[in-house]
């Protein structure tokens, strides 16, 4: 096995490649390699600064630590949207691509067999297959989802350079066999933030909802907030019932019928409430 040495990496993985037959998957494999090879051209990485291992359904690229870590990403930001929006807009729906990508960094080593070995590549590997970044994928209107590690947000993304917008990035943190990995997510994180809150984001520890909590008559005695003893509610003086109140100084009213509904107290002096009906029972209340 060779010494490891430092290397950018960089790997495309397609959405939904099982699903399509063998003719679809052999036009997504032809339009993958041309957006790999495309946006690297376009970061000014040259072939003699890059391994390719090919994985069926994504590519695999190791890219020379002095290759420009800052120009690959400009141009993932920029290329490779570009290029899946001007390929689908052509494509029939069974042959749509979408693209998750990863890029990190780290020390790899080449085996006997050529095969590739480094902590740093299997985590970006598990990077490139969590749920998380295909949720975000899923959950997107363009054909484009990027993670980046915690290394390259440290060395390259937090610092703001042209065409690589900090804010952008969101902290991420995806579950792997060897524990929690952190990383950062391009544009919004699957069911957090305002525009995804419909999506089964999770609610705050201690945040109010707007609503107030239905009032517990778990415990004998137990009174709904703002609620009075007996003794203290016989205190206070009745308050006649709602609804319309007439007063009479005496004699007996007469509105050319019956006077229909509601209790009458003392009639010829005193008060009338409730529903109030004139002119014959049954008519229109007034």
């Amino acid at each position: 096995m060779t010494d490891p040495v430092s290397r950018t990496i960089l790997l495309l993985d397609i959405e939904k490649y099982s699903d399509r037959d063998d003719i679809e998957q052999a036009y997504l494999r032809r339009m993958l390699y041309d957006v790999a090879d495309r946006t690297l051209e376009r970061a000014g990485i040259d072939e003699r600064l890059r391994l390719r291992a090919d994985r069926g359904d994504s590519v695999m690229e190791l890219i020379d630590a002095n290759a420009s870590v800052t120009a690959l990403l400009r141009a993932l930001l920029t290329e490779v949207p570009a290029q899946l929006h001007a390929v689908n807009r052509m494509a029939s729906s069974s042959a749509q691509i979408r693209l998750r990508g990863v890029v990190a960094t780290g020390y790899i080593a080449v085996d006997e067999h050529d095969g590739w070995v480094g902590s740093d590549l299997n985590h970006a590997c598990r990077l490139l297959d969590a749920q998380l970044l295909r949720t975000a994928l899923r959950e997107r209107r363009d054909d484009f989802a990027l993670c980046v590690s915690e290394s390259v947000h440290t060395g390259i993304v937090r610092h703001g350079h042209a065409g690589i917008p900090a804010e952008d990035f969101h902290p991420v943190t995806v579950d792997s066999k060897n524990g929690p990995l952190r990383a950062w997510l391009h544009g919004p994180v699957p069911g957090a933030g305002d525009d995804h809150s419909e999506k089964g984001g999770t609610s705050v520890p201690g945040a109010s909802s707007g609503e107030r909590p239905a009032p517990r008559r778990d415990r004998p005695g137990a009174q709904a907030p703002g609620a009075q003893a007996p003794e203290a509610r016989a205190a206070r003086p009745s308050a006649p019932p709602a609804g319309v109140v007439f007063h009479f100084d005496g004699g007996a009213p007469t509105f050319g019928g019956s006077l229909v509904g509601g209790d009458q107290h003392g009639v010829s002096g005193g008060q009338v409430t409730g529903d109030v009906h004139l002119g014959g029972s049954g008519g229109e209340s007034a």
